[in-house]
């Protein structure tokens, strides 16, 4: 057993220790001496129970050295044909005592090498198990099997090899699982206490998480006093580098207390978990360890390091707002710097401002929520809600709105980014190319089709918008105001309808001229005027108002798309 002096799985300090108790095989995953034997013919014979049918097998090893020991690991399911001793059994006199003390001498290495049981093969050479050798088992508490000659060594090493890539299978699907559940729990609105109460489910710990002030944040499970951790803290925030601190506490639950310190990109330390314990880890439980420190790690920079562009260009902007435009070229050159930070992009990379609307059931938008609201709608809180925009859009720059949300990102957001967010059930307003002392008119150009998408469902690109009122109006929106602008005309029958509708287009159209509507219809002036006049008195307005005759050319322009029509 000295062989191994680090347990397998055991977390390691600084030094690369590792916490006292147990054998490598206590404490990996893997299978056990009985449930190899469950998997074998029912031929093998149990000549002794040494009583460790519960022990993990680390592999199945056949040798017929007189010594194998030097060549074995601890935990192996040793297979011999006998071959070590066949020439004490064929001795003359004095040989059954030189059988028995072969035997002894065998067993003991065996079972001082940490072998879990002796597999013994019948035939060639013994067509029964030696009596020496049971004895010696028996007296050693040395597992025995006897393996008939119609199973060979190689399928019980194949039958083994199966079940341990059957485990092995096991374990991934539970790390996946787990690491799913640590991802779910990032997102949440607590991620931190979330992520520890995760953890802390599927590893027997408990877990605390200290700032970089040595003051508790969040915990799991009972845990201790934060004052019985100042001197494993003291370690873990004063050293550098990536490192495991190890101590251990006089009461339950605390034998083993290992922390891991949170580091920045620069290696500042922006705090620690704690884990506490009273039997070391397996390695499965701590590669789980592992993915809840590199996430905590994520947060505790997304917090503080992460956030220091965003919030120096926040504070710079709320103290000097007129330093746009009044300040000077080193003063806008380092707030580019910050605006390129913040959006994971370089200081003369182009921007764009995305607005972001909540549709429903694909046609229509959600108005006059807030983005509690719209975040319920989704099942998303608003901290989940905001990370996912800032990961799609890969910038920090995401403001949850009213009508939905805002973000200043890098991207071009094409086809495929856009489809991705309307599968979500959003519609953009994707704006065009900008720049810092440009975002105010660039947010005012998305914000003039804000209300185009919201009533048509669909998303827009400022860049591809004909920029002209019917243009920025849309489909829906036109014919919406053609129907009630112009109802009562439109509700006459089909030929009166079709020539007041005419008349009306084609005086508008001649900036009410009469002489040269009469002319473009082929009319007398007189009855283009009567016409005009029936129309003033149907609509009851006055036609001579220029924001009226506006309104009315317009509504024009959608007459033909009406369903009646």
């Amino acid at each position: 057993m000295g062989r191994n002096a680090q347990q397998a799985g055991a977390p390691e300090t600084a030094g690369g220790t590792s916490p006292a108790g147990g054998s490598a095989a206590e404490h990996q995953s893997g299978v056990t001496l009985d449930q190899l034997l469950a998997k074998l013919p029912s031929e093998l014979l149990m000549l002794h129970d040494g009583g460790n049918g519960s022990r993990l097998l680390r592999w199945v090893e056949p040798s017929e050295l007189e010594d194998p020991t030097p060549y074995l690991l601890d935990g192996e399911f040793l297979l011999t044909a006998g071959l070590p001793f066949v020439g004490a059994a064929d001795g003359g006199a004095g040989a059954d005592s030189s059988a028995g003390a072969g035997a002894g001498a065998y067993v003991r290495r065996l079972v001082q090498a940490g072998v879990v049981a002796l597999g013994f093969g019948l035939e060639p050479y013994f067509s029964a198990v030696p009596e020496a050798v049971v004895e010696a088992c028996i007296r050693q508490n040395l597992t025995l099997v006897q393996v008939p000659s119609t199973v060979p060594f190689a399928a019980i090493g194949l039958e083994f090899s199966r079940l341990l890539e059957s485990d092995n299978a096991k374990l991934f699907r539970h790390l996946a699982d787990t690491n799913r559940q640590l991802m779910r729990a990032v997102l949440s609105a607590r991620p931190e206490h979330e992520l520890l109460a995760a953890l802390a489910q599927r590893v027997p710990v408990w877990a605390m998480l200290m700032g970089a002030d040595g003051r508790l944040r969040a915990r799991a499970g009972s845990g201790v006093e934060a004052a019985a951790l100042q001197p494993l803290l003291g370690r873990l925030l004063g050293g550098s580098g990536p490192r495991v601190e190890m101590d251990s506490l006089d009461r339950p639950g605390s034998r083993l207390v290992f922390g891991h310190p949170l580091r920045s990109t620069r290696d500042a330390n922006l705090g620690a978990l704690v884990l506490g314990t009273d039997t070391p880890l397996t390695p499965a439980q701590n590669s789980v360890v592992s993915s809840a420190v590199g996430l905590l790690e994520l947060l505790v920079r997304q917090r503080t390091s992460g956030s220091l562009a965003p919030s120096q260009l926040a504070t710079s902007l709320l103290l000097h707002p007129d330093s746009l435009s009044a300040g000077g070229a080193r003063h806008i050159n380092g707030l580019r710097d910050l605006l390129a930070q913040s959006t994971s992009s370089t200081r003369s990379g182009p921007l764009r401002i995305v607005q972001g609307i909540r549709a429903v059931q694909g046609i229509g938008a959600v108005q006059g929520t807030g983005p509690d609201q719209a975040a319920g709608r989704a099942g998303d809180s608003p901290v989940r809600e905001l990370l996912q925009w800032r990961r799609l859009f890969d910038t920090k720059l995401v403001e949850l709105t009213d009508y939905g949300f805002a973000a200043i990102t890098r991207l071009k957001v094409d086809d495929a980014l856009l489809g991705e967010v309307e599968k979500l059930g959003w519609r953009l307003v994707i704006g065009d190319v900008t720049e810092l002392t440009d975002l105010s008119s660039a947010n005012q150009r998305v914000t003039a089709l804000r209300q185009r998408v919201q009533t048509t469902g669909k998303s827009a690109r400022v860049g591809e918008v004909t920029w002209t009122v019917a243009g920025l109006l849309g489909h829906e929106a036109g014919t919406m105001l053609a129907g009630r602008l112009l109802e009562p005309v439109l509700s006459q029958d089909s030929d009166r309808r079709t020539a007041h509708l005419s008349v009306l287009r084609a005086w508008l159209g001649e900036n009410g001229n009469w002489d040269a509507t009469a002319k473009a219809l082929g009319l007398h002036r007189n009855s283009v005027r009567r016409q005009i006049n029936a129309v003033a008195e149907l609509l009851d307005t006055d036609l001579n108002q220029a924001q009226v005759r506006a309104e009315l050319w317009i509504a024009l322009q959608y007459v033909d798309e009406l369903p009646h029509s």
